[in-house]
C-alpha cells in the first residue's frame, strides 16, 4: 500500500495591478530623492499640507478674535503683530492656509480634467469637431486673462465658489492645446485601432485607452496650473474681488492694503501672506521642474548626464 504524496502548497497570485502601482510609487520616490528640486519642492508642499490640515496645533489664537491692541508690532506673543482690529496676524496666516490650498487643488484638478477632456476629444474625433473645438481653444487663449477674470468676478457674488468658477473657466485652454497635440500623436496607434475594431465607445477609448498614456503630462499640467491658480487667486482677492471676511492669503493682502499696513509700519500684515503665496507657488514649480527633468533627459543637469554616460 503506497502512501499518497502530499499535495503541493498553492501560491496565491499577487494582483498585477498592485505590483504595478507599488513599482511606480517606488520609482517616483527614488526620482524625487535624486532630484534636489523635487526634494525641496516636496518638503515645502508637505509642510504646507500639514499646516492646512492641523492649523489648530500651530496657531496660538482664534484668527477672528479681537482681543489685542491694534497694529501691535511683531513680538514673541504675536510673531507678525496684530491687525488694525487687534487680531493676531500669525493665527490668520496659519488658518488661511487651508482654504487657499483647497481652492488651489480643486481648481487645478477641475481645469486639468477640462483640458484633458476637451483636448483629447478634439484630437480623437478629428474633422469638423476638431476644427470647432480648436477655434474655441484659440479664442480662450487670445483673450486677455486678467480683464476677463475681473469681468466675470464682477457679475458673481464674492466668495470662494465664485473664485473657483472664474479660475476654472479661464485656466484650461493652454493645457488643452498641449494635450490635443499629444492626442494627435497617438491617434493612429495600433491599440486605438484595435479598440475601434472591437466596437468600443468613444468615451471608453478616450478615458481608458488614451488618457492613461499621458500620466506624466497630466501631472505636469496639474502642477503648472497650480502655480497659475495661486497667483491669480491672490491677485483677484487683492483687487477686492473676493470675500474679505473669508480666511485666505489673498484676502489678508486685500485687508492689509485697505488699512494701509505698509504706510503705518505694520509690514508683516502684507509681507507674510505675500511670502506664503510665493512659497506655495515655489513648491509646485520646483516639483514641476523636477518632473520635466525626470521625463526629459535633455533637461537634466550636465554633471548628471556626464555621470550617466560614464556609467554606460
Amino acid at each position: 500500500m503506497s502512501l499518497a504524496s502530499p499535495a503541493p502548497e498553492l501560491e496565491l497570485p499577487t494582483p498585477a495591478g498592485n505590483t504595478g502601482v507599488r513599482a511606480g510609487a517606488l520609482r517616483l520616490i527614488r526620482a524625487i530623492l535624486r532630484s534636489r528640486k523635487a526634494t525641496v519642492g516636496t518638503l515645502i508642499l508637505l509642510v504646507i499640507v500639514f499646516v492646512a490640515a492641523f492649523p489648530g496645533l500651530i496657531a496660538p489664537d482664534n484668527p477672528r478674535a479681537i482681543a489685542y491692541a491694534p497694529n501691535a508690532g511683531a513680538s514673541w506673543s504675536h510673531l507678525f503683530g496684530t491687525t488694525s482690529l487687534g487680531q493676531d496676524e500669525f493665527s490668520q496666516l496659519i488658518w488661511s492656509t487651508r482654504q487657499t490650498l483647497i481652492v488651489t487643488v480643486v481648481v487645478s484638478a477641475i481645469a486639468t480634467f477640462l483640458s484633458t477632456f476637451i483636448g483629447v476629444t478634439a484630437a480623437y474625433l478629428g474633422g469638423a469637431a476638431d476644427r470647432v473645438i480648436t477655434i474655441i481653444i484659440d479664442v480662450f487663449l487670445i483673450l486677455p486673462v486678467l480683464p476677463l477674470l475681473i469681468l466675470l468676478a464682477s457679475y458673481l457674488p464674492p466668495g470662494v465658489t465664485s473664485l473657483t468658477i472664474v479660475l476654472c473657466i479661464t485656466s484650461w485652454a493652454f493645457q488643452a492645446r498641449q494635450l490635443r497635440a499629444q492626442g494627435l500623436s497617438l491617434r493612429n496607434r495600433d491599440f486605438l485601432v484595435s479598440a475601434k475594431v472591437r466596437g468600443e465607445r468613444s468615451l471608453y477609448i478616450i478615458f481608458v485607452e488614451i488618457v492613461p498614456t499621458m500620466t506624466s503630462l497630466l501631472a505636469a499640467s496639474f502642477l503648472s496650473l497650480a502655480v497659475y491658480v495661486i497667483g491669480f487667486a491672490a491677485s483677484l482677492q487683492f483687487l477686492g474681488l473676493g470675500n474679505s471676511g473669508q480666511l485666505m492669503w489673498g484676502t489678508m493682502l486685500y485687508n492689509a492694503q485697505q488699512q494701509s499696513a505698509l504706510e503705518s509700519g505694520n509690514v508683516w500684515w502684507a509681507l507674510a501672506p505675500g511670502f506664503a503665496v510665493a512659497l506655495l507657488g515655489a513648491g509646485f514649480a520646483l516639483v514641476n521642474y523636477a518632473f520635466d527633468e525626470i521625463g526629459n533627459p535633455a533637461l537634466r543637469p550636465i554633471k548628471r548626464r556626464r555621470r550617466a554616460r560614464r556609467a554606460a
